[in-house]
Formats: structure tokens, C-alpha cells, sequence
């Protein structure tokens, strides 16, 4: 599958404190069952972005207008924890959200994250906290995934640490399948090669419009 590829995004990082985000807070079950994934965005948290009559709660950091489509979010612990669903990383990326910057998260949620483009950087609460002081007025992060690093007007710069082929994917927009795929031209070289090695191994059923009547 090909995805947006992540380089080096820059904007708003707005803090969400709340530890042990699960994934039904994300998006509740209800909606992945009744919308399609480009719907799913309006219903991204919306427990907490809405009141109880439907309109935006003001005190809700992502309503504030300095966080409005920030493509960042900077989380408490076991962010994404709870039930696996993907749908929980295309919500978020409804609502423009291209990484997400906790100590910890959930781990099928993790890996949900880089099939779909979206990359978790884990970091230390106190780096997080550091962070979030210098972004607090919407002044915006530079993550540089090529680089790894992250960094914002006023505080140092920060290394962070991705798996070698996580971050190969992110940053040619590809998947599992789609990294795999790069190396094609190999795996039928190998194939051929064993075909002739190994013919024995190879041995398919026949083809349907081959077998007699």
C-alpha cells in the first residue's frame, strides 16, 4: 500500500495528559461498524472534543484555535492501549495527525501507527514535558524523521530512535508489503534459480483450464 511519505513535518504539538489513551476513546466501536475510513475523522475523540449537547467543548485543547490541525500530538503513557482496531490511526489521521509523541504506547497500536503512515515516537515524560512548555502557545515542532530529530524555537534539539525498516517505510511512504516489494526483481531472480535447483519443491496444482473433462 503506498502512504504519505513522512521527511520532516512542522506545526503545532498540542499536549493530551491523559494516560492510558484507549483506542475505544479514540473512536468509539460504533463508528467504525457505520462509516468509512475518510468519515471516521469528526468522531476522533470526540469525547472528549464534544459536550453533551454536540457542540465543541472550548476547554478541549484540540478545539483551541492554535492547535487546530496541528499534525502532532505529545500524549501521557500507553497511548492507543485497549482493543486492537486500525481504525483508531485513520481517525486521527482524519483529523491531521501525522505522529504521535508519548512514553509509551499501546504495541498493536504502535505498529498500526507505521502501517498507516503515521509515526509514534517514544520519549521520556521529561522530554515530553519540555516539549509541550515550548509548544504551549502553538509554536510549532520540527520533526526530522531523516535526521531523527525533533526540534522547537526555544529548547534544545532531540534525538529520537525508530527501527531501521519502520523508518525506511515512513519515509518512501510504503508498508510491510510495500518495502518487500523493493527488493521483486530479486525474489523472482531466487525463485528461478530454485525452480531449477529444486523443481520438486515448486510442484502446483494444475491449472483449471488445463484438466481434462
Amino acid at each position: 500500500m503506498s502512504l504519505q511519505p513522512f521527511t520532516i513535518v512542522t506545526g503545532a504539538a498540542p499536549y493530551l495528559r491523559h494516560t492510558n489513551m484507549d483506542t475505544d476513546v479514540i473512536i468509539r466501536i460504533e463508528r467504525l461498524t457505520s462509516l468509512g475510513r475518510d468519515q471516521l475523522g469528526p468522531y476522533a475523540l470526540e469525547a472528549l472534543r464534544y459536550l453533551p449537547d454536540g457542540s465543541e467543548d472550548p476547554a478541549f485543547i484540540l478545539n483551541q484555535e492554535q492547535f487546530r490541525g496541528a499534525p502532532f500530538i505529545l500524549a501521557g503513557e500507553n497511548f492507543g492501549c485497549g482493543s486492537s482496531r486500525e481504525g483508531a490511526v485513520w481517525a486521527l489521521q482524519g483529523i491531521g495527525i501525522r505522529c504521535i509523541i508519548a512514553p509509551s504506547f499501546g504495541d498493536i497500536f504502535y505498529s498500526n501507527c507505521f502501517q498507516n503512515g503515521v509515526l509514534p515516537i517514544r520519549l521520556s515524560l521529561q522530554h515530553i514535558e519540555t516539549l509541550a512548555a515550548a509548544c504551549q502557545d502553538g509554536v510549532p515542532l520540527t520533526v526530522d524523521l531523516e535526521q531523527c530529530i525533533l526540534h522547537v524555537s526555544g529548547a534544545s534539539s532531540i534525538r529520537f530512535e525508530v527501527d531501521v525498516l519502520r523508518r525506511e517505510g515512513l519515509l518512501h511512504g510504503l508498508d510491510d508489503i510495500g518495502l518487500t516489494l523493493k527488493h521483486n526483481a530479486e525474489i523472482v531472480a531466487w525463485q528461478h534459480k530454485d525452480r531449477l535447483r529444486r523443481p520438486w519443491a515448486w510442484n502446483t496444482v494444475a491449472r483449471t483450464d488445463t484438466l481434462p473433462p
